[in-house]
């Protein structure tokens, strides 16, 4: 597939989008909602520009007893039905850490995609974004956080993760993937 300039090609990777941060979950975020059709319009809008597409999901290590959130065999730490709907064929990359490439195979997957750019949303933009952007391993991509496809606890803590990650990342809107 080609992508804009035959040099780069780029995944959307859409990190954490289970049912535990939904309104019936065990963690429900800030407007999560709004924040989930954002994240299927970015998905329509990378699909139509024939853009790889990896969903990430977070699966809790039990070995210590439960965990708050997403416990294996639970409704909760399922990937959002309507996401899965729209992606059936995307690869799901499991992870146990904040970080999607501390142990999984993301790093692999994007290098045999040949992927040189990432684009970044999910849940939460303090916790598995961040430190997804942060990552040591993200630091060969050219990585952009679609902030408004991302959220948190709250409105405050989103926007503070935010204001950090704009000092190392470039930030930008899910309208600008149809532009």
């Amino acid at each position: 597939m080609m992508t804009h300039n035959h040099m780069t090609k780029t995944a959307l990777v859409i990190i954490d989008v289970q049912n535990d941060y939904f309104v019936d979950g065990a963690y429900p975020q800030w407007q999560v909602n709004e924040m989930l059709e954002r994240t299927l319009h970015c998905a329509q809008q990378a699909q139509q520009q024939g853009m790889p597409i990896i969903l990430v999901q977070h699966i809790a290590d039990t070995t210590q007893g439960m965990a708050p959130f997403f416990n294996p065999g639970t409704q909760g730490v399922e990937i959002h039905p309507k996401l899965l709907a729209l992606l059936p064929n995307a690869p799901i990359v499991v992870k146990q850490f904040a970080d999607s490439f501390d142990n999984t195979e993301l790093a692999k997957q994007l290098q045999e995609m040949q992927i040189t750019h990432l684009l970044l949303c999910g849940i939460m933009t303090q916790n598995c974004v961040t430190h997804t952007a942060l990552s040591h391993s993200a630091l060969s991509y050219s990585v952009k956080i679609i902030s408004d496809a991302c959220t948190a606890p709250t409105q405050m803590v989103h926007q503070i993760a935010l204001s950090a990650l704009s000092r190392r990342v470039e930030l930008i809107d899910s309208q600008d993937l149809s532009r």
